[in-house]
This record gives C-alpha cells, sequence and structure tokens, in this order.
C-alpha cells in the first residue's frame, strides 16, 4: 500500500487499535491455483509477537483452507472511509485548483498463515471473538451458554487460523495535507452527512 509520510500511521498501539476498530478483515492468499479471498472477523492479540498475532476461523467447507499458499497471506482491515467533494475546500473559491479525494483508515497486516482443526485451540478462539464481541451488551452471551455437543458439533464444521504478523502497511488519510481552512470546510460537510459513516470520518480529521 502507498502511503506518504504524512497518512502513515507508525505507532503500533494506533495501528492495532485501528485494526480492532474494523473489527473484520479480508484474508487473501497467493495460491497454484490463483488469489482467493475470504472476510472474516479477526482477533488481534498484540501482545504476541513483534507485530501481534492474528487469529479467526472459516468454513471448513471454504476451500481457502485446503490449497497451500506460495507466499505469506495479507489480512486487509478497512475502517471508516468517506468521499470528499472539492465543494468543501475553501481553495476552490480562490484558486479552483482542486480535486475530489477519498478519506479512509487502512491496515495491511503480513505473515505465513497456520491452519488448524484441533478441538481445544478452535474452542479458545470460538470464545474469545465471542466474548469480544458479546462483552458490550447488558446481556453478553457466551459460548456456554449452549449445550457442550452441540458446540462440539460446530467446531467440526470451522477450521482455525493463525498469523503471527512480520509487517504491517498501516494508513490514515484524513485530509492531512490540507490547510486548515480546508478542513474545516470537510468536517462542516461530512458532518451534515446522513450517512454515520461520513459524520465519524468527520470527527477524525485533524482541526489544527
Amino acid at each position: 500500500m502507498y502511503i506518504p509520510p504524512a497518512f502513515k500511521l507508525a505507532e503500533l498501539p494506533d495501528v492495532h487499535r485501528a485494526m480492532r476498530e474494523a473489527r473484520s478483515a479480508t484474508l487473501v492468499t497467493a495460491t497454484a491455483e490463483g488469489l482467493i479471498g475470504t472476510p472474516l472477523p479477526m482477533l488481534v492479540e498484540g501482545s504476541e509477537g513483534q507485530y501481534g498475532t492474528l487469529y479467526a476461523h472459516l468454513a471448513r467447507a471454504n476451500p481457502q483452507w485446503t490449497l497451500s499458499p506460495n507466499s505469506e497471506a495479507m489480512a486487509i482491515f478497512s475502517g471508516p472511509e468517506a468521499y470528499v467533494t472539492p465543494s468543501w475546500y475553501a481553495t476552490k473559491q480562490e484558486t479552483h485548483r482542486v480535486v475530489p479525494t477519498w478519506n479512509y483508515v487502512a491496515v495491511h497486516a503480513y505473515g505465513q498463515v497456520e491452519f488448524f482443526d484441533d478441538a481445544d485451540r478452535l474452542l479458545d478462539v470460538v470464545s474469545r471473538l465471542t466474548r469480544l464481541h458479546e462483552e458490550a451488551r447488558p446481556e453478553p452471551w457466551a459460548v456456554t451458554d449452549a449445550p457442550a455437543d452441540f458446540i462440539r458439533s460446530q467446531l467440526r464444521g470451522i477450521v482455525g487460523l493463525r498469523i503471527p504478523i512480520t509487517r504491517l502497511d498501516a494508513k490514515r488519510k484524513m485530509s492531512q495535507n490540507r490547510s486548515a481552512v480546508d478542513r474545516t470546510g470537510v468536517i462542516e460537510g461530512l458532518s451534515q452527512s446522513d450517512r454515520p459513516e461520513d459524520r465519524h470520518v468527520a470527527s477524525l480529521i485533524p482541526k489544527e
């Protein structure tokens, strides 16, 4: 991913935060049969390894896990994004030398993927992912709420994956290359949008 210095997300905690806020990623592997990708909810274990480790699971019927990768895998995390019209720039009124752009957050995580079907490891991954997404609910559901024999049968239908991250490309493009007055125009424009994601992007744009 091309990352100009102004848009680089450099601090590892910030990168992990962006990945967790995205909540899911597209796992891409290159195989002898070509590229294959699967969108998956992913767990980011920041304390494991130099750059962290990813955990997830996919359907056993999904052929991706049976096709041997011929290189490292890539997990693509897509964060908030929004179209930016040049009509919001004060510069438009002054010079008209402006064009549309796109604001977004994206992280690409790379590493060798390991697939596994050990029942205990699968149960651990499923339980951790469930806790992650249930913890904010008033009455969180837990894997242990379901009958143990039912959970065991469900685990037979999935395969786990682990990716120790070896490198990261992380980008936060939020109009940092524009003047303060242009950024103010973008914030005001996105804040008036009917799209909740546009309004969220407005809150991420630096004002100073």
